[in-house]
């Protein structure tokens, strides 16, 4: 007994120690704590920046691309028969896939 008596009353008082119980819960021992979220955080804003540099070279390339189909006809034509197989109607198709 004479060891609390020699404990302040402010370290004593029931509201401030559970407090300080709760911030470092929280701040340390959580699921979703401080520290390890901002890491995680830091992370995944990596990531949405890679991709998003992705998208962009994706959208640019797009872009030129639809460029040079409203500028030349013979474009259009090159495109349509790569891309979904028209032919004209005196014209045969032979598919080869590659291994």
């Amino acid at each position: 007994m004479k060891f609390f008596q020699n404990i302040p009353s402010w370290l004593k008082n029931k509201y401030l120690l559970t407090a300080a119980g709760f911030a470092i819960w929280i701040l340390f021992i959580d699921d979703r704590d401080f520290i390890t979220t901002h890491f995680r955080h830091k992370e995944e804003l990596k990531k949405l920046e890679q991709s998003k540099k992705y998208y962009e070279a994706q959208i640019a390339a797009t872009r030129t691309e639809l460029d040079k189909l409203k500028s030349n006809p013979s474009t259009i034509e090159k495109y349509a028969r790569e891309k979904y197989f028209m032919k004209k109607d005196n014209e045969d198709i032979f598919l080869i896939k590659e291994k």
